[in-house]
C-alpha cells in the first residue's frame, strides 16, 4: 500500500489480484485514523465514469467507526429481515443445487461399478481446496508469497470445485477477477456435463442413432 498523507489519498493492494485501488481519505468511515502500511482495509469497489476503480465505504481492520452521540429525539423501531440469514439461506440453496447432480451421480457410479472414488474425492478435495483458498487470502493480506492460480484450478478440476465455490462466497476471495472466474466456471461445467452424460448420454446416443437410421 502507498499512502500520501499530506494529500489525503493513496493506493491499496486488492487481496485477490495485483491491481491497485485508489483510496481517498473521505472514503474512510473514520477519517481521523490515517491508513498505515500493513493495515488491512475493507472496502467496496466502485468504478468511476472514466473507468478507474476506487474504494468506497472503507474501514481499517481493528478501528471501530465513530458513533454519533445518542439523540434525545425519540425514534421508531423498524422491523427488518437480517441480511445474514437471507445470505446464508441463499448460499445453502446454491450449494444444494450445485452438489445434487454430482452427488447423485457419484452414488449411482458406486452402485454400478462398485467404485467409491468419486463419492470420496468430492468432499475430500472440496475441503482441501477451501483450506487453500483461506491460506491464499491470508497470504495476500500479510503480503506473503501467494499460492499459484494453477494450483487452485488443479484442485478444482480434481473435484474441489464445490469447496472453491463456497470459499469464494464465504471468504470473498477470487470472486471478482474475470479471467479466474472464467476458468473456474469452465471446470464446473466439465464436471456437471460429465454427470449429465453419465445419466443421459447413452439414451441420447441411442435415440439419435435410431432416428438417423429410420430416415
Amino acid at each position: 500500500m502507498t499512502w500520501k498523507d499530506d494529500r489525503g489519498f493513496g493506493f491499496i493492494q486488492a487481496s485477490d489480484s495485483d491491481k491497485q485501488v485508489f483510496l481517498h481519505i473521505t472514503a474512510l468511515k473514520d477519517p481521523s485514523h490515517r491508513p498505515q502500511v500493513g493495515d488491512v482495509i475493507y472496502y467496496q469497489l466502485s468504478v468511476e465514469q472514466n473507468g478507474k476503480a476506487r474504494a468506497s465505504h472503507a474501514s481499517i481492520q481493528g478501528v471501530a467507526p465513530k458513533q454519533s452521540p445518542p439523540s434525545s429525539v425519540s425514534t421508531t423501531k423498524v422491523k427488518t429481515t437480517p441480511k445474514l440469514t437471507r445470505w446464508s439461506s441463499s448460499l445453502a440453496l446454491q450449494m444444494f443445487l450445485l452438489s445434487l447432480l454430482p452427488g447423485l451421480g457419484s452414488i449411482h457410479f458406486m452402485l454400478q461399478t462398485a467404485n467409491p472414488i468419486p463419492l470420496i474425492l468430492y468432499p475430500l478435495m472440496s475441503g482441501i481446496t477451501f483450506a487453500l483458498y483461506a491460506d491464499d487470502k491470508s497470504r495476500a493480506q500479510q503480503g506473503r508469497w501467494r499460492i499459484p492460480e494453477k494450483t487452485l484450478h488443479l484442485c478444482e478440476l480434481m473435484g474441489g470445485w464445490l469447496g472453491a465455490f463456497i470459499a469464494q462466497r464465504k471468504l470473498r476471495h477470487k470472486n471478482i477477477k474475470a479471467s479466474y472466474q472464467s476458468t473456474f466456471c469452465a471446470i464446473t461445467a466439465v464436471h456437471l456435463c460429465f454427470w449429465l452424460y453419465w445419466f443421459f448420454g447413452e439414451s441420447l446416443v441411442n435415440l439419435y442413432l435410431s432416428s438417423s437410421f429410420s430416415k
